[in-house]
């Protein structure tokens, strides 16, 4: 773990024309994006060229997050509507509507192969849905936690958990077992390091926390951004050198995951919430959002690369 730090530069400023953005999203090779809107509609982009694809309509509420199918042929999404929705990314056509959270569902996953939708919800659950079925009842239920589910994230046969109760909990599906660890505060957001070897977990007390991901050892820790009562998230760089996370001050902070030194800051929008960002997943390059708009940060050279072609 850890090399050299994370060198990029804004490239494109979108506006979205959706409300607030409340969630950016690469897809699963980084060739476009996805943005989740207070208007209820979900936008299919090219970053790369500033450029709308398609918009998504269906939701009754605003949409919270999404995520886009290892072959990018189906979208997930989860809304305060108490709804998760499996779209068709040609047609634009919701194929189902899942129903089973008893409230606002916050966040939602594809596992690796894209067969199964792990959602979380201010019902204290997380849920998993068999997309490739017509079954409309969740598959299975995990409801340990005590309070709301913030983030999820998943890693092989393993799922990860953040929640208002302040633990982190770890779901091994393989040997059905759960291990719980508790940080000082509430969690907002949780993920694995790429070498899927430890766990980032950001909490309510503006501390963003390293830990091994099979002892819960602390292994390290990075401070000095605000993320106040917001559910801000953070994520680590793909060369897992740099941790990144958002601020209520509209920077991105970014720290050296070995050292825990600040890097540097970039600011999308000054004295404005960055809620979302979103790690390419093979480059040095994020994309970010803020109240109405999205940054693409990157290189000149690593976007001529991965831009799609016509």
């Amino acid at each position: 773990m850890g090399r050299e730090q994370l060198n990029v530069q804004c490239l494109c400023t979108i506006d979205c024309n959706q409300g607030a953005v409340r969630a950016v999203r690469f897809n699963v090779d980084g060739s476009y994006c996805l943005t989740c809107g207070s208007d209820r509609k979900i936008k299919l982009w090219n970053p790369y060229r500033n450029l709308l694809l398609k918009t998504y309509y269906g939701h009754g509420n605003e949409v919270l997050d999404c995520a886009a199918s290892c072959d990018s042929s189906r979208i997930i999404s989860c809304s305060s509507d108490k709804s998760v929705i499996i779209w068709d990314v040609s047609t634009g056509q919701p194929l189902r509507r899942l129903r089973g959270h008893a409230s606002t569902v916050t966040c939602i996953v594809y596992n690796e192969e894209s067969s199964v939708a792990i959602s979380g919800g201010l019902d204290n659950a997380v849920m998993c849905w068999d997309v490739n079925s017509r079954r409309l009842e969740p598959i299975q239920v995990l409801n340990e936690a005590k309070d709301c589910i913030t983030s999820v994230a998943v890693s092989d046969a393993e799922i990860l958990t953040g929640s208002v109760d302040c633990s982190v909990r770890r779901y091994d599906l393989r040997k059905g077992s759960c291990q719980v660890d508790f940080v000082g505060a509430p969690v907002v957001s949780v993920s694995f390091s790429n070498d899927g070897q430890c766990i980032l977990v950001s909490s309510a007390d503006n501390v963003i926390r390293l830990l091994d991901k099979n002892t819960g050892e602390l292994l390290g820790e990075y401070t000095g951004h605000r993320i106040g009562d917001l559910t801000i998230q953070s994520a680590i760089c793909n060369n897992d050198a740099t941790v990144l996370s958002g601020s209520v001050s509209g920077e991105v902070w970014c720290w050296n995951l070995i050292s825990g030194t600040v890097d540097q800051k970039l600011v999308h929008t000054t004295g404005k919430a960055l809620n979302s960002l979103s790690v390419h997943p093979k480059k040095d390059s994020i994309l970010t959002a803020s109240v109405n708009t999205i940054k693409l940060w990157g290189t000149l050279d690593t976007i001529k690369k991965d831009e799609p072609a016509s």
